[in-house]
């Protein structure tokens, strides 16, 4: 494996970088890479043909992979600092609200939610149980915490405008 990294760590890093114009964010990738390839091999095992373009197709995936999420994070962080923030709920009435909000969740969305955080599973044990992908499980938490952060926001700015939900 350290003889894999001592060839194509150089030419990888060459690649990210002109992808992402970013040779800390070009290491990452590469890195990814890596384990991604250190994850998939069996000791013992002699490199094919096939390393090298399986090793610039997934450096290149994970670059993609790192720009789309700079790009949603740079939305996120636009949108949120044009959005006046609600008031914060009474402390008291906070984990009231969310578990309310809980409730209003879709049944695979609660599901999801409360095995990630009130078990604290990772991704891998809630594919499992539930019989997702780990994808899927991050699509569903991801779209969960949204609708789950709304809910909180509107009982919050409901209950500070004096009408109550």
């Amino acid at each position: 494996m350290e003889a894999i990294i001592n060839d194509y760590e150089a030419p990888l890093l060459r690649y990210a970088s002109g992808l992402l114009r970013d040779p800390h964010a070009a290491q990452d990738v590469v890195q990814n890479a890596f384990l991604k390839l250190f994850r998939q091999w069996t000791p013992g095992k002699q490199p094919s043909e096939s390393l090298r373009p399986w090793l610039y197709r997934v450096t290149h995936n994970e670059a993609v992979d790192y720009l789309r999420r700079q790009k949603r994070l740079a939305f996120l962080h636009w949108k949120h600092a044009q959005e006046p923030a609600p008031p914060p709920p009474e402390p008291d009435n906070r984990i009231e609200q969310v578990l309310t909000a809980v409730k209003k969740l879709e049944a695979h969305e609660q599901q999801v939610v409360l095995l990630r955080l009130q078990e604290g599973l990772s991704y891998e044990e809630i594919a499992r149980i539930t019989g997702r992908t780990t994808g899927n499980v991050g699509c569903i938490l991801h779209h969960a915490v949204k609708k789950l952060s709304r809910l909180v926001q509107r009982e919050a700015v409901g209950v500070a405008g004096g009408r109550q939900s």
